[in-house]
């Protein structure tokens, strides 16, 4: 089994009055593609923000491996008022870590956009573009910064079937990656797009783990009623 990225051991997470997560134990290993399902308010983007370290524990611990670098993107991207280049090259030149020049940075932007099929409006304001070119100048943004794990949360969600594709497909282009494989964890809603693209499974419910399978295990339903009857029952009221 390939090394574990990141570890949450035993992690509960309070938000006010609610109990976002409770006691969630999880190992991430490199190379996986995570899919997170449940029902809204479900407790899957506070667990996504716990894996960035953007929420105060309440219990537990959350454990990077040394080294490991990660990227978030959001349901909603935010567009800075700049060039799609610019949108990209800004985050990269503000990274201490790299040290890259201004040149340096634009030149790498524009290799990321590139990478997600943007390079015709790299100079179109960010604001401006389609919610599918922003979901792909999101995707560009993180790409660029040389991740290995990339947490997203609803990636698709409200865009339209013809941009749902292509962001599905460059998920699957940057998990599967000669050169540079990335661990995928993301929120989804729709169970064709889990079944497509997650090696795993974990279902979440009122901040609790209930299922935790193997993609396929999960969509046996004989198999997940035994596992776990309150995944079975989210599944077929999904697919119903």
């Amino acid at each position: 089994m390939n090394a574990a990225q990141i570890t949450l051991d035993a992690v509960s997470v309070q938000l006010g009055a609610q109990q976002a997560l409770k006691d969630v134990s999880l190992r991430i290993a490199a190379g996986e593609r995570v899919a997170l399902v449940g029902a809204n308010g479900s407790g899957k983007s506070t667990l996504l923000r716990t894996l960035h370290g953007l929420v105060l524990l309440s219990q537990g611990q959350v454990q990077q491996a040394p080294g490991v670098r990660q990227a978030m993107l959001f349901q909603r991207p935010h567009m800075l008022r700049l060039s799609a280049l610019n949108n990209v090259a800004l985050g990269l030149w503000l990274d201490r870590e790299r040290g890259l020049s201004w040149t340096q940075a634009k030149a790498l932007a524009l290799q990321a956009l590139q990478r997600v099929g943007l390079l015709s409006v790299a100079q179109q304001n960010g604001r401006q573009l389609s919610g599918g070119q922003q979901q792909r100048l999101a995707l560009a943004r993180a790409w660029a910064r040389q991740p290995d794990v990339l947490l997203l949360d609803e990636p698709t969600a409200s865009l339209d079937p013809h941009a749902k594709r292509e962001v599905e497909a460059l998920m699957a282009e940057f998990a599967c990656a000669p050169e540079r494989p990335l661990t995928l964890v993301w929120a989804s809603h729709n169970l064709g797009q889990v079944k497509r693209l997650a090696t795993r499974v974990i279902y979440l419910e009122f901040g609790q783990v209930m299922a935790d399978l193997p993609v396929a295990d999960f969509f046996n339903p004989v198999l997940l009623a035994e596992r776990s009857p309150a995944a079975h029952a989210f599944v077929q009221g999904e697919l119903s």
